[in-house]
């Protein structure tokens, strides 16, 4: 039987490690870029192995659902309280750090945006649609996420981490019911380094569980189905891996892009302490930064309860608020939430880097990782749920 698959396939000489698998390209970003191509085909799962071992075929995985990483609550804010800042905002010390973001292009690849929101003003938005829907955000949660990472300004908040950031390129691969697929994502992912995005946002996850029916409603026996579908999800990870290699090897040469996705919700703290999923892809792929969500305590800042474990870094995910389609604002908790933060600090650490010295992706993702602290959480955390720790913008 025929899948979807979606091939990485290069022009340029690549040479495979007969052992591990891994692949060397040649040092030049122009000749990557310009040999690279992203292609979609049916093809009968007997022909996969034979495929993978081209050298002009970097990756290969079968065309899986991917889905938005839900917020775990949401709540609409007519009237926000009295309050100047947002707290995410001041936790991660954007509030006091001499830099805006000024200079550096941010891709937000979610549920699209509400280019006309007076928390965008000034800002040059470039909108590529990726779903079939068209631009715009009918689902609200990318306006939101874009909101935390560059927004001005609005009715005397202030929601975003980078509001000195001057274009955004924003990649709509989720509709407006949350669903997508990871041939979207990794097109997506091209689009935005190939127009000079030197960090790109994702809060978006695996829909494992839609692969496994998609593939039962094909026919598949359930068994059959969740082996193919784990194939499936190992490919895939290795796709990102090597999406994120290539967009790590053109920085190297042209623009450094950093790539930070969400670790996913689906952790139950709540309901047992032991009870924690790790990070979910693509998150969990090498190369792609990973983002755990913090909430506000009397006692520090915790761990939410949701928030899966094993991610690099953590960030604000709690009761954010930021912009809602239509104007206004809407207040929201994942770590969805948390990632806009994290591409927030990149974008300031990715301005202080380039007015000091050359920006490549090796060392904005040292200074970025390396912000990390500890200082301020709860007693009592487990490291491995924070990953490096809360991290902060540069201040001086």
């Amino acid at each position: 039987m025929k899948q979807k698959h979606i091939i990485l396939r290069t022009t340029q000489t690549a040479t495979r490690d007969p052992f591990l698998g891994a692949l060397s390209f040649p040092r030049s970003a122009e000749a990557v870029a310009a040999g690279l191509s992203i292609e979609v085909e049916d093809i009968d799962r007997r022909q996969v192995s034979a495929l993978t071992r081209r050298s002009d075929i970097l990756a290969m995985a079968p065309a899986i659902p991917m889905k938005l990483i839900e917020p775990v609550s949401k709540k609409n804010i007519a009237t926000p309280a009295a309050q100047t800042t947002a707290w995410g905002v001041k936790a991660v010390g954007a509030d006091t750090s001499p830099f805006t973001g000024e200079g550096v292009i941010v891709a937000v690849l979610d549920t699209g945006i509400d280019a006309a929101h007076p928390a965008f003003a000034g800002v040059q938005i470039i909108e590529q649609d990726f779903t079939g829907e068209g631009n715009g955000d009918q689902n609200g949660h990318g306006t939101h996420c874009a909101g935390t990472i560059f927004g001005r300004i609005s009715d005397n908040i202030r929601i975003g981490v980078a509001p000195g950031v001057q274009k955004a390129l924003i990649g709509k691969v989720l509709g407006e019911n949350g669903g997508g697929s990871s041939e979207q994502i990794v097109s997506a992912i091209q689009w935005a380094g190939q127009n000079g995005a030197n960090v790109i946002s994702m809060s978006l996850g695996m829909d494992f569980p839609g692969f496994v029916k998609q593939l039962i409603d094909e026919g598949y026996p359930a068994e059959l189905a969740t082996s193919y579908a784990l194939e499936g999800y190992r490919a895939n990870v290795q796709l990102f891996e090597r999406m994120a290699a290539l967009i790590k090897i053109q920085g190297s040469f042209s623009q450094a892009t950093v790539i930070i996705a969400a670790a996913g919700n689906e952790s139950q703290r709540n309901v047992n302490p032991d009870f924690e999923i790790s990070v979910s892809p693509p998150a969990v792929s090498d190369g792609i930064i990973s983002v755990a969500a913090l909430g506000e305590s009397t006692q520090g800042l915790t761990v939410a309860t949701f928030s899966n474990t094993g991610a690099n870094v953590s960030g604000p995910g709690v009761k954010i608020l930021s912009a809602r389609p239509g104007g206004g604002f809407v207040q929201m908790s994942g770590t969805s939430m948390a990632t806009p933060h994290v591409a927030g600090v990149a974008a300031l650490w990715a301005e202080k880097i380039m007015k000091t010295g050359f920006l490549t992706p090796l060392t904005l993702t040292a200074r970025l990782i390396g912000s990390g602290t500890e200082t301020g959480l709860k007693p009592g955390f487990d490291p491995t749920d924070v990953g490096a720790g809360l991290v902060r913008a540069p201040q001086v």
